[in-house]
């Protein structure tokens, strides 16, 4: 089994407790006197809170074997760089004993191995798209674009190493949901995302890749990677970043907002960036991109599988405005039901 796959509850039991191993035994290797450890979550990574006196808290993470040592370097580059921004406050990677910045930990099963990483906390809380109001939701937009103007002062060294958002990814994305599919959809409705993801394919090819709209992004930026901190959004999570279109980020983050917060986003975030003139029309391709990826994402884990049926009205609803060329994004649309 790789590290991260979907497995039974016994072999989710059996991966936890081989990676609270990992954490007790990295955490050997910092300069932190720890008085709690809190599991967060397993996803592409498993984290931990790492509380230490005095009342400060770091985070620490195993990352699974899809991405390599240098990839894992190269996030913590890009955030080391964007720490030097006055608009932006982000997740620092924090160095270990003998310098590293990140770790390659044995597991006690043979042949097993892991990196673990080590970043500051970045406080602040977590908000829902029923929280979020339109002053928020300007701020967000705001800050997405001092992030995306941040980056594009950024030079990449020559071995750095960040996974492409695009194409070839969402290819493989709809490779895997054909497999599951079924968990949630209709052949029907398989056959209606199919179709969308070809339009949506068909828009990717005729995009040029333009420094002004593609570069390195977040890659994740959807409203559970951003913390509200005295009304200030912060981004957190960088572990998806990568080489896209900024409106792809962008798309991911109005993906858990209603029409009118979207709407205060953008303006907020023309107040520092300048969009295309042409961005509506793309920018729905990479939200109907962004919801299938999810899906994708989700559909191997037999327990997400009401909550993808129980989304499935609006998701289709959204699908379908756009496969009939209906702006969808900024406007109310009519919830159908799903066969």
């Amino acid at each position: 089994m790789t590290f991260f796959q979907n497995g039974t509850h016994e072999e989710l039991e059996c991966l936890l407790v081989q990676a609270r191993s990992v954490c007790l035994r990295a955490l050997d290797q910092y300069e932190l006197a720890w008085d709690c450890i809190h599991f967060i979550q397993l996803s592409d990574t498993i984290t931990y809170k790492i509380d230490t006196s005095p009342l400060k808290s770091y985070l620490l993470r195993i990352h699974s074997n899809r991405l390599s040592k240098e990839s894992i370097r190269s996030e913590l580059t890009l955030l080391q760089s964007l720490g030097t921004s006055d608009d932006l406050h982000v997740p620092q990677g924090v160095a270990s004993r003998d310098g590293s910045y990140v770790l390659f930990i044995e597991a006690e099963e043979e042949g097993m191995y892991f990196y673990v990483t080590m970043m500051n906390w970045v406080d602040g809380e977590h908000m829902d798209g029923n929280e979020v109001n339109e002053h928020c939701a300007y701020r967000m937009g705001s800050m997405a674009a001092k992030l995306h103007e941040a980056i594009t002062r950024f030079v990449p060294s020559v071995d750095f190493s960040r996974p492409i958002w695009g194409e070839e990814s969402f290819k493989v994305d709809m490779t895997k949901l054909r497999r599951y599919y079924t968990r949630f959809l209709s052949d029907q409705a398989w056959k209606t995302y199919q179709r969308a993801s070809h339009k949506i394919l068909s828009q990717l090819a005729d995009l040029d890749q333009n420094p002004q709209h593609y570069g390195i992004i977040h890659g994740d930026l959807h409203i559970g990677n951003i913390v509200f901190n005295d009304e200030q959004p912060n981004p957190i999570d960088f572990g998806r970043c990568g080489y896209g279109y900024y409106l792809y980020d962008i798309a991911n983050t109005i993906l858990g907002l209603f029409p009118a917060q979207r709407l205060e986003f953008i303006r907020g975030y023309e107040s520092v960036r300048t969009l295309p003139t042409d961005y509506v029309e793309v920018l729905e391709s990479f939200f109907i991109m962004c919801i299938i990826e999810n899906y994708s994402h989700h559909s191997s884990d037999p327990r997400e599988a009401s909550r993808l049926i129980d989304e499935q009205p609006y998701a289709q609803a959204c699908i379908r405005e756009y496969l009939m060329n209906a702006p969808f994004l900024f406007n109310g649309i009519e919830v159908q039901e799903v066969t």
